[in-house]
């Protein structure tokens, strides 16, 4: 899977959408609030990862080999033989 940010803006219009639908009943309402709530949850977890991500490189930036030389085996999207 590729998704990207811009991906997930494009999910929440549509979301937006499918709530602004004038003709919806109390049943099919309810579905999609319990929808947007999930897609809302789920989509703080995606823009918290990017934010820790864009830190990180952020980091790695400012402090360049010095701090890769010494970042842990299990951080490797930002380690010196990540390739992005």
């Amino acid at each position: 899977m590729k998704n990207k940010l811009v991906d997930l803006n494009n999910h929440l219009f549509a979301q937006l959408e499918r709530l602004s639908e004038e003709e919806m009943d109390a049943t099919r309402i309810d579905l999609e609030i319990r929808r947007t709530e999930a897609i809302v949850d789920v989509s703080e977890q995606i823009i918290r990862t990017a934010g820790l991500q864009l830190r990180a490189a952020e980091l790695v930036a400012e402090h360049g080999k010095r701090l890769t030389d010494h970042l842990p085996s299990n951080l490797p999207m930002i380690g010196p033989s990540y390739e992005g």
